[in-house]
């Protein structure tokens, strides 16, 4: 079995926990971060269960920056 090593972010939404991986486009929730995150880690492992030779992003440094938009 190969070993990923994969980034993932969390943040408050309201009363739950969010967790997403940024290598591959899955994501979890929780009550607290470590569910959020053990949620995320089932989700993952559930994923790369059945893929053979999964298509995943590298990420390197990744850095949160804000963005304000105006819409109609």
């Amino acid at each position: 079995m190969a070993k990923l090593n994969l980034k993932n972010i969390v943040w408050k939404e309201g009363k739950y926990y969010v967790a997403q991986c940024l290598n591959v486009d899955v994501s979890s929730f929780g009550k607290t971060k470590k569910e959020a995150l053990d949620n995320l880690d089932e989700a993952l492992e559930l994923y790369f269960e059945d893929i053979k030779a999964p298509h995943i992003v590298k990420v390197e440094s990744p850095e949160v920056v804000g963005l304000s938009l105006t819409h109609a």
